[in-house]
């Protein structure tokens, strides 16, 4: 038995895939190979595999990460990205991500419901949950913990592997404080992201640390700011902005992108508000994707 990333569906095909067996992931693809004439028959049992048009394709991934823990993460991909991106919701993190691909909170994140709009652009995108040991309490209390950047390392890792393309950390809200740790925490040498792209960041915060009061001077990788100037959650003030972009000065590319307008609905931290970029998904995520293939 080998466990990979494996073919999609069963049919025969040439056995040209350069990775099969050398990585310990636990995904819920089972491949069993059975060689013919220069061919390899592959059956395929599948905790949850879609494909559709535009051979964007789903499916659930559990990676082993610390001792005993799996770290589950919805992998949307087209057949050949250009880069990958690890997305980090807001909230508590927690998205309870069911076997077959189902998705049950968290839903409407600006991340989480643009899950297929970043694929279409040309990305792999894992959208992330929380850890097995971590399920009831999700990440809160827990996104500036090392237990957490040793789950996201592995993750980096995987998609390293399997993709072959640069590794970004996408955070939005709450996310920002997990994408922006991790990346002062690990170093691309010592297995930490391409780039970062931080949306609505937290720039203030009461219980706990903002993202302009972690050590960012660490940080050298690319780094994309994305805020709305009507934002009106009172932890992501527009005003604070300028002070988080002096923070990242070690950073060999930044730029602050901002935007105006959209839908405002509901709590102003939420989703649906300004907060979540709410009306402007297509032109947020092109701007996001189009700044991650700049050289």
């Amino acid at each position: 038995m080998l466990r990979s990333a494996g073919i999609i569906i069963d049919i025969f095909v040439p056995f040209t895939h350069p990775k099969y067996g050398g990585l310990r992931d636990k995904v819920n693809t089972e491949v069993f190979m059975k060689r013919t004439i220069g061919l390899i028959a592959i059956t395929v049992t599948l905790g949850y595999w879609h494909v559709a048009l535009g051979q964007v394709s789903e499916r659930v991934i559990d990676v082993p990460t610390r001792p005993g823990v799996t770290q589950r993460f919805l992998l949307v991909a087209p057949e050949k990205p250009k880069a990958a991106a690890i997305l980090f919701a807001g909230g508590d993190g927690g998205l309870d991500i069911a076997q077959n691909g189902t998705i049950r909170y968290l839903r409407n994140n600006f991340l989480v419901r643009n899950r297929r709009l970043f694929a279409d652009r040309g990305l792999a995108v894992a959208v992330i949950d929380a850890p097995s040991d971590r399920q009831r309490l999700a990440l809160k209390g827990f996104r500036q913990k090392p237990e957490h950047v040793a789950d996201v390392k592995a993750v980096i890792a995987w998609l390293r592997q399997q993709t072959n393309v640069p590794v970004w950390l996408v955070g939005t809200s709450r996310g920002t404080q997990s994408a922006a740790f991790i990346a002062t925490e690990l170093s691309v040498k010592e297995g930490g992201p391409d780039g970062l792209v931080l949306t609505s960041t937290i720039l203030l915060d009461d219980n706990g640390r903002a993202v302009p009061e972690m050590p960012l001077e660490k940080v050298t990788i690319p780094v994309l700011v994305i805020h709305h100037e009507q934002d009106g959650c009172k932890h992501c003030p527009f005003t604070a902005t300028l002070g988080l972009m002096k923070k990242l000065h070690e950073a060999r590319r930044k730029e602050l992108v901002t935007f105006r307008g959209g839908e405002n609905r509901g709590d102003p931290c939420e989703a649906l508000a300004y907060h979540g970029y709410n009306g402007l998904d297509k032109e947020v995520v092109g701007k996001i994707a189009d700044w991650m293939y700049l050289k």
